[in-house]
């Protein structure tokens, strides 16, 4: 599979500008996927720049490119500081992500990631991981079951989810995507039904592989990596992570409320770039229809 099959990189040309690449800068790639965001970095770096690009999928090994300014790092991204200070890094000029997931899982039927046909309940990024989400239905208690659909999913009624999934696993083990859609089809809304399991889906795959806390880690790593003047770059694709992203930058805490100092100074740790979320053109839309919920935000580390 070549890389641009893997998947289309979202917000490419805006995201990158708004790294504001210097030829001889040191960057991180956050999820490298299908390497189309770390390649048009390349491009516009020159022969002292490096790049780092994280990504705890395995799979995403065969589309780093022969170049010996990049280096892939397996891992997840709540590890950021780490590994870069394994690779002897201390400070980084730039830091992208693009949180979405990739064509790729959602193509791949097997990883259980959609549930358009029938595939082992799995949903796990890496593969290494203990946790699937048919260890999640199976489980989890019908309240867990309530705080993972509605937290994580924002469905309207999660308790009747969690009911839904605790009668039919009672009568069998929900061990493919396909039953876990029957298991819930009585409480599926005849209108948006596609919605609705799109965010069952989501609650999920969030669960399992620990999202939003890997991506509170990063953002909070992301302060003592970058450079004052670096950049952080951050795609999202649905409200909890825009809101984590949107506050962060705003205040350097997932509360957005900004501090003040003990003089009443407040302490911004970044220069917001993007005054609104950038979302996609008409044209990527038409070209690109999964890119429909990208949010891109943007800022610079004060000194």
């Amino acid at each position: 599979m070549t890389a641009p099959e893997y998947h289309v990189p979202v917000l490419l040309g805006e995201s990158v500008e708004l790294l504001g690449v210097r030829p001889d800068g040191v960057y991180a790639d956050l999820t490298f996927g299908g390497g189309g965001h770390s390649r048009r970095i390349l491009s516009l770096l020159g022969p002292e720049g490096r790049l780092y690009g994280f990504d705890q999928d395995a799979d995403t090994r065969a589309n780093c490119p022969d170049d010996p300014r990049f280096c892939y790092v397996e891992s997840n991204f709540r590890f950021l500081r780490g590994a870069l200070r394994l690779r002897g890094v201390r400070q980084v000029d730039g830091i992208l992500a693009d949180l979405g997931v990739s064509s790729h899982h959602f193509d791949a039927v097997e990883r259980g990631f959609s549930f358009r046909g029938e595939a082992p309940l799995d949903m796990r990024m890496n593969r290494r991981g203990r946790l699937t989400a048919a260890d999640v239905v199976n489980g989890y208690t019908a309240e867990e079951l309530t705080r993972v659909v509605g937290d994580w999913g924002e469905v309207e009624t999660p308790w009747k989810v969690a009911g839904c999934l605790v009668r039919a696993r009672a009568a069998a083990p929900i061990t493919t995507t396909a039953q876990l859609v029957a298991a819930v089809q009585p409480c599926t809304p005849k209108r948006d039904g596609a919605k609705f399991l799109t965010k069952l889906f989501q609650a999920l795959r969030i669960e399992v592989n620990g999202e939003m806390e890997a991506l509170k880690m990063a953002l909070e790593q992301s302060l003592k990596v970058l450079r004052p003047g670096g950049r952080l770059v951050v795609i999202s694709y649905h409200s909890l992570e825009d809101r984590l992203v949107k506050n962060f930058l705003r205040s350097g805490n997932f509360t957005g409320v900004v501090e003040k100092d003990f003089y009443g100074r407040t302490q911004e740790p970044f220069t917001i770039l993007t005054r609104k979320a950038v979302v996609p053109a008409a044209e990527e839309l038409e070209r690109n229809p999964r890119s429909r919920s990208a949010r891109l935000r943007a800022a610079l580390k004060n000194g």
